[in-house]
């Protein structure tokens, strides 16, 4: 059964009376989490891709302009209060800067405490107590070196965890992480990944990892979607993906990645970039997004954005240089990776 589904999202900003410059912050999107097999799914592009708006929508914080979002096989858009409870319940949310959560004139315990009350959680002050202090050691963090703190008193990181175990006391199904260790020095960032793997394995907690980081996104996920201008670039397995990247955008995002080597020269981007503008061309906007880009380009990128061309079993390139193999509908492809 599909738990969370997003089926040929699109969300348009703009094009209003008020407002007529139109964004198309995501296009024709789809993602799927089933209840079987809990998974980690990364999505990865650089700023301005659309991964926080797909999170948003995802979360039913924003609604489509096209396309649906569907918890256990029901649209947000129609879901019936008490039913909307509880996806919100369990969908919950890991957010890039944990400090924004936070009111510095309350303690950290005030996270917590809320949404025990909030959701009925606890018969009583007692079992309220044994679940936070569970949730908070699932979270790798002690009670008494955190709670009855203010914000400013912990770390980054224990203010992240924290965020995490607020999540985990509500026994969420899905949790949506947007950069939930950009916000960290690089000592702690192993420690909240281990913390988020540690959910999916030992809780069957699927995760939607957010991330502009390909390589915490190797390490965590098992599947990723390369985003670019609110489309999907490519998607499939991470191994398949990172290790040999098909689409033009997803090999430079690959190159840019700093090498341990000082004998290495890091300017893969560079050089893509100057093989792009040694064409001077530029994408027009029925084309591929990446055209003006891109030093693969071709006449018919310019003419109509490319479906998706599925190269293996577990993925899928939206690029014209895969145009022998099969096109393949997004949201089959989402299936494909899911199960």
């Amino acid at each position: 059964m599909k738990l969370l589904e997003a089926e040929n999202v699109t969300k348009v900003f703009g094009g209003g009376l008020l407002n007529q410059r139109r964004t198309v912050a995501v296009e024709e999107v789809s993602l799927s989490i089933t209840e079987e097999k809990p998974t980690i799914t990364a999505l990865a592009g650089e700023s301005g891709s659309g991964k926080t708006t797909l999170a948003r929508l995802l979360l039913g914080m924003t609604q489509p302009s096209a396309g649906a979002i569907r918890y256990r096989g029901q649209d947000l858009a129609a879901m019936p209060s008490t039913e909307r409870r509880a996806f919100r319940r369990q969908v919950q949310a890991i957010f890039q800067d944990p400090f924004e959560v936070y009111n510095p004139f309350y303690r950290v315990d005030q996270v917590l405490t809320i949404p025990v009350r909030k959701f009925k959680l606890a018969a009583s002050r007692a079992e309220a107590d044994r679940l936070i202090e569970e949730s908070l050691a699932m979270a790798g963090l002690r009670p008494e070196d955190t709670l009855g703190r203010y914000p400013h008193q912990l770390s980054g990181g224990q203010r992240q965890r924290i965020m995490v175990a607020r999540a985990l006391l509500l026994n969420p199904k899905v949790i949506l992480a947007d950069e939930p260790v950009s916000m960290v020095d690089a000592s702690l960032r192993a420690t909240i990944l281990e913390s988020l793997m540690k959910l999916k394995r030992e809780l069957g907690i699927s995760l939607v990892y957010i991330t502009h980081d390909l390589t915490t996104a190797y390490q965590i996920s098992e599947n990723i979607y390369i985003l670019y201008r609110g489309a999907v670039a490519e998607m499939g397995s991470v191994d398949q993906v990172i290790k040999d990247p098909q689409h033009p955008y997803t090999r430079l995002l690959i190159s840019s990645i700093p090498l341990p080597d000082p004998d290495i020269h890091w300017g893969g981007e560079d050089e893509l970039e100057r093989k792009a503008q040694a064409r001077n061309l530029s994408s027009g906007s029925q084309g591929c997004k990446f055209a003006n880009r891109c030093p693969f380009v071709m006449t018919e990128c310019h003419a109509k954005q490319p479906p998706l061309y599925r190269t293996n079993d577990d993925r899928a390139v939206a690029c014209y240089l895969y145009k022998e193999h099969p096109v393949v509908r997004g949201g089959e492809m989402a299936n494909v990776l899911a199960t």
